[in-house]
C-alpha cells in the first residue's frame, strides 16, 4: 500500500516539475500567438463570430461521416463472413454498398459534391 502511494507520488512530483520547467523555459513572443490561435474552416477565430457559414462545409462534413461510418460497419463482416454463411452475407454487402453508392450517385447530381458556387 504504501510503495503504491510511494510511486504515485514520485510520478505526480516528476509530472508537475517537467510542466514548471517546459513553462519556464518556453519561448513566449507575441508572434506566436496567431501560430497557437485555432484554424477551422478558414475563419479568423479573432474576427466577429457571427460571419455566415458556408453550407457546402456542412455538406462535405456529413457525406465524410457517412463515408466514415460505412467503413466500420464494413470492417468487421469479414471476420463474420468466415464463422457463418457466406451467400447471406455476401447478398447483405451487396445491398448495403449498392445503397451507399446510389446516395452517393443521388449528392452528386443534386451537386453537393461540386464547389463551384
Amino acid at each position: 500500500m504504501w510503495l503504491m502511494l510511494l510511486i504515485s507520488m514520485l510520478t505526480f512530483l516528476i509530472s508537475t516539475v517537467i510542466m514548471i520547467l517546459t513553462s519556464i523555459l518556453a519561448k513566449k513572443t507575441i508572434l506566436d500567438r496567431e501560430k497557437i490561435s485555432p484554424y477551422e474552416c478558414g475563419f479568423d477565430p479573432k474576427g466577429s463570430s457571427r460571419l455566415p457559414f458556408s453550407l457546402r462545409f456542412f455538406l462535405i462534413a456529413v457525406i465524410f461521416l457517412i463515408f466514415d461510418v460505412e467503413i466500420t460497419l464494413l470492417l468487421p463482416i469479414a471476420p463474420v463472413i468466415y464463422l457463418s454463411n457466406i451467400f447471406s452475407w455476401l447478398l447483405t454487402i451487396v445491398f448495403f454498398l449498392i445503397m451507399l453508392l446510389l446516395g452517393l450517385f443521388y449528392e452528386w447530381y443534386q451537386g453537393a459534391l461540386e464547389w463551384s458556387e
